[in-house]
């Protein structure tokens, strides 16, 4: 079950390590262009009104996914070491740090975090 468990978790801090790159549906400035990445947004005309609205976005998308790549990190060194309870607040982190994504489709920790919960947690209550 835990061994389960750190796959999941690495898979999420591997997508989360990435988010900028692989990107979703993100749309911006008055007319709601749809720019999916940091690189796309980069690569936009540098007089357009809502390229630093998108530049900004997905910088903040790639230092967020390195804050919960980094806390995922944590979690699966918790749960080598058996503390549950420290994984647990890990990837509360992790899925914390995403909700300004999930109406994006972020959508990479919380079901991680809901699958700890009820299969790990549910073994120590």
């Amino acid at each position: 079950m835990i061994d389960d468990m750190i796959r999941l978790i690495e898979a999420a801090t591997g997508a989360s390590e990435r988010w900028h790159e692989l990107g979703w549906p993100a749309t911006f400035g008055p007319r709601g262009v749809e720019v999916s990445s940091l690189a796309e947004a980069e690569a936009l005309q540098r007089n357009a009104v809502y390229r630093e609205e998108a530049v900004n976005y997905w910088r903040q998308a790639r230092l967020i996914g390195a804050d919960t790549a980094r806390s995922g990190r944590q979690a699966i060194e918790a749960l080598k070491a058996g503390r549950l309870d420290t994984a647990c607040d890990a990837l509360y982190l992790c899925q914390y740090l995403e909700k300004p994504f999930e109406g994006h489709r972020a959508m990479t920790w919380e079901p991680v975090f809901e699958a700890f919960r009820t299969s790990l947690l549910s073994r120590i209550s």
